[in-house]
């Protein structure tokens, strides 16, 4: 996946899991959705406090302030990101190397929950301002979006020869 706005809507909602079942985000999915004006980043990055004050009443998405906000923070941290690099699925990729990594798991317990490039990743997200994004969640991410395969050797969705 390298389109930005939905890498946007990934990051809204990876950010929101952390520390939460995903199946309650997936659950969400479409509250937040509506909550979150479609995930347009601009419009995100211009919510005021009344708009945070309703989000804390919206039972469609995960009522959590810290959370509420960093998302704000992280929509306008998102569109500084894109104005400096040209685009975040430039960046995104960059920890990657620009392409998928496909990985060998032969067992769930084989895959891991953060790896090197996902703190490398977090890390970079941090100095910029973003929130809620540690190195777990990016790799959860990653994952989501491509940019890491990790399907057991022995899934349907696992290739049998590298991308």
């Amino acid at each position: 996946m390298r389109d930005d706005s939905k890498l946007f809507e990934f990051l809204i909602l990876e950010s929101a899991q952390a520390g939460l079942s995903w199946s309650t985000i997936l659950a969400k999915r479409e509250g937040y959705r509506a909550a979150f004006a479609g995930f347009d980043a601009s419009r995100v990055a211009a919510f005021s406090e009344k708009d945070v004050a309703r989000l804390l009443l919206d039972p469609g998405i995960v009522r959590n302030r810290a959370k509420i906000a960093a998302t704000i923070s992280n929509a306008q941290c998102f569109l500084k990101l894109q104005a400096e690099e040209g685009s975040f699925a430039e960046f995104a990729w960059s920890f990657v190397g620009g392409a998928p990594r496909l990985n060998h798991p032969v067992q769930v317990s084989y895959v891991p929950a953060v790896t090197p490039e996902s703190e490398a990743f977090a890390k970079a997200l941090k100095q910029r301002g973003f929130k809620f994004l540690g190195p777990t969640v990016m790799y959860a991410f990653m994952q989501a979006t491509g940019m890491v395969n990790d399907h057991l050797v022995s899934c349907f969705r696992h290739p049998q020869r590298e991308p």
